[in-house]
């Protein structure tokens, strides 16, 4: 291993805040944008990405000596494709409302550009501890993203958060919060606020 690679320490670290798949990669927007109206469906999806992100990582990094680069992104998805089946029948089985709920966009989970490139710059090419440390900071990662977009947008839209009531009655809901545009809106806003403070922080840290 290159030692250019990074350790599973920074590997964790990075997926959480540094190497945001939200904020700082920007992938994964579909399900960002369709899944965020409200925590619970949020979080079922940021848990079932990162069981299959996790799991996916920590194979791939396994079998990382038998890969052929001319089919490397095959097995990626077969992979992938392996563990979202595990993760789309576990929820029809034990939580089949939010299984409707969210619909096609846990099999869509397949493609999501998340995973694919962590397969591709992690685990295809480092060792199983820092390949689950990458998956396992990656998960955290997106569930940070999603979970801060479907706070603001539940509690605005709707006035509650997990379903619990945290506004007061006579508090307007803003019911364009929890549409699409609502998506964009809340996704645009706290990109904005990342970026200030990332920027704040090194105009702090300049002599």
């Amino acid at each position: 291993m290159s030692n250019s690679q990074p350790t599973a320490q920074e590997r964790f670290i990075n997926g959480i805040l540094p190497e945001n798949p939200t904020y700082r990669q920007l992938l994964g927007m579909c399900p960002t944008l369709a899944v965020t109206g409200a925590m619970e469906p949020a979080m079922t999806m940021a848990a079932a990405t990162g069981f299959v992100m996790i799991s996916a990582n920590v194979i791939i990094s396994l079998i990382r000596g038998l890969l052929k680069p001319h089919l490397r992104i095959l097995i990626f998805t077969l992979t992938i494709a392996t563990f979202v089946t595990i993760a789309d029948r576990f929820l029809a089985a034990y939580m089949y409302e939010m299984s409707k709920q969210l619909g096609s966009y846990i099999p869509l989970i397949i493609v999501n550009c998340i995973i694919i490139s962590r397969c591709e710059i992690c685990a295809a090419k480092q060792g199983v501890g820092t390949a689950l440390a990458d998956g396992v900071g990656m998960s955290l990662g997106f569930l940070l993203g999603l979970g801060s977009i479907a706070t603001v947008r539940e509690i605005l839209g709707s006035g509650t958060w997990f379903g619990m009531a945290v506004l007061p009655e006579a508090w307007p809901d803003w019911g364009i919060m929890v549409l699409p545009p609502g998506a964009f809106l809340t996704l645009g806003l706290l990109l904005g606020l990342v970026n200030w403070l990332g920027n704040r922080k090194k105009s702090a840290g300049t002599p």
